[in-house]
């Protein structure tokens, strides 16, 4: 089991920390959409999509940094009695709050299936039998059979009206990796109160 854990840190902390560091980069797309949008409102016709573009580098960002930020532990902590601890103290804390972490982006994860899965068209109660069909329908049959799984895709109300499956698809993915990271980091918690480190 150990060296099991030992290659899923390994892999889910390379995997998470390369996703990172290139998300790290999103500052400068978002600071650059603005930045047009400022130029575009000041020297021409105001662009539509400048907006919404921005909100969708945002979650991007701000999603797919997610589990990197929880590898480097630079979330938000109050140490007011954390950092006088002894380090296995911290580490049996961490483990419990890591648990609780768990649930919560457990939670996120169940809301992002339900929410894609309802801009793809699907209005039903089961979203993984609804991405079963579709993934079947794509393998067995191509873009065009997959089409015909879907319903009406959903799109965004404004003047733009951009289709929204995509940025739910990368809050999607996102939760998935955070959910991966916060494993990573029970397992490195369960090690350190052995005495080990992984």
């Amino acid at each position: 089991m150990r060296k099991a854990a030992c290659l899923y840190v390994k892999y889910v902390d390379a995997f998470n920390g390369g996703l990172g560091r290139i998300m790290m980069w999103g500052i400068f797309v978002m600071a650059g959409i603005l930045l047009w949008s400022s130029i575009s409102k000041t020297f021409f016709n105001p662009s539509l999509w400048t907006l919404e573009i921005a909100q969708f580098a945002m979650v991007a960002y701000y999603v797919l940094g997610g589990p990197y930020s929880i590898q480097m532990g630079a979330n938000v902590r109050m140490d007011l009695f954390y950092a006088d601890w002894p380090p296995k103290k911290k580490a049996w804390f961490d483990a419990f709050t890591v648990l609780l972490l768990m649930f919560y982006i457990g939670v996120l994860l169940h809301g992002a299936l339900n929410s894609t899965a309802y801009s793809l068209g699907y209005f039903g109660k089961e979203p993984l039998v609804f991405y079963w069909d579709l993934i079947m329908a794509f393998v067995t049959g191509g873009p065009s059979a997959a089409t015909e799984v879907m319903g009406y895709i959903e799109r965004s109300p404004t003047a733009w009206r951009p289709y929204l499956w995509p940025v739910k698809v990368v809050m999607l993915l996102g939760f998935f990796l955070m959910l991966l990271q916060a494993v990573s980091e029970l397992f490195k918690d369960i090690a350190r109160i052995q005495g080990e480190t992984i």
